[in-house]
């Protein structure tokens, strides 16, 4: 079989909005945080359902920015296999945000993806709602007005597990958050589906399920194309995602854990 290069285009941009998937999800309140630093997660990549296309993780450590105790989250996404061979994915996401706010201070993103880079470093500055872009690889630095509530796209996953009430949360629910993400500010949906339990290496998970709003036209056939599922137990962890696109579909699965803060639920 061959794989033509717009499905591995395709592809690529799977396992970047994967990664950013894999970092939503929620919990019930500050004061009973989900996680904790030493929290580490592994996520497999799928074409069409029998294909391996690349790899996923997240990692939680505590840090200091400026004169601030942080957390500091680095993801990284990458293919693997036959794919790897003529198209290679290294990309490196990485978030410094507030223990408490879960504002983010600290956004960076340095990536390959066959032949095209990017590197870029933005800090945000809540005292003047700016955000200041350093594009390393473009020796360019911009200045881009914000809002208090903006989130990156690695910070909103911490930040909406701890701010989100989700035993209250009604079947058709949509969540609204303002993201900043390659110098822009763009507003993220995603709609609640409902409560499922599914099938995963470790056992059967019961599931809160969404439906982020995607940009139907050249990877996705609509804008309901994508599908995620999170574990409703206390950590509100991503188990599973899955894309219907132009030509084929592409899946993530949880593939491996550490250092979780609550015991994972797996059901008997």
């Amino acid at each position: 079989m061959y794989i033509k290069i717009k499905d591995v285009h395709m592809m690529k941009k799977f396992l970047v909005f994967a990664l950013f998937l894999i970092n939503i999800s929620f919990a019930l309140g500050q004061e009973n945080s989900s996680y904790q630093a030493g929290e580490w997660l592994k996520f497999k990549l799928s074409y069409s359902g029998w294909m391996k296309a690349g790899n996923a993780t997240l990692e939680i450590r505590d840090a200091q920015h400026k004169d601030k105790s942080v957390f500091h989250v680095i993801g990284k996404g990458w293919t693997t296999g036959a794919i790897k061979w003529f198209f290679k994915v290294e990309d490196r996401y990485e978030s410094y945000f507030d223990k408490i706010s879960g504002q983010p201070y600290k956004f960076i993103r340095d990536i390959y993806e066959g032949g095209y880079t990017k590197n870029r470093i933005v800090e945000f500055d809540y005292k003047k709602n700016q955000a200041y872009v350093d594009d390393l690889k473009e020796k360019k630095k911009t200045t881009v007005p914000i809002q208090a509530d903006i989130q990156d796209i690695i910070s909103a996953y911490y930040y909406l597990r701890n701010n989100y009430e989700t035993e209250s949360i009604k079947e058709g629910e949509v969540v609204k958050l303002n993201m900043f993400f390659d110098s822009e500010i763009f507003g993220f949906k995603l709609k609640f589906l409902g409560r499922e339990t599914i099938k995963t290496k470790f056992g059967n998970v019961k599931c809160l399920k969404f439906r982020p709003y995607v940009m139907a036209g050249r990877v996705f056939n609509e804008e309901e194309s994508v599908t995620l599922w999170v574990s409703a137990d206390e950590n509100k962890i991503p188990l599973k995602i899955k894309a219907d696109l132009r030509v084929g579909s592409l899946r993530s699965d949880l593939e491996a854990f550490k250092g979780l803060k609550h015991p994972f639920e797996i059901q008997l």
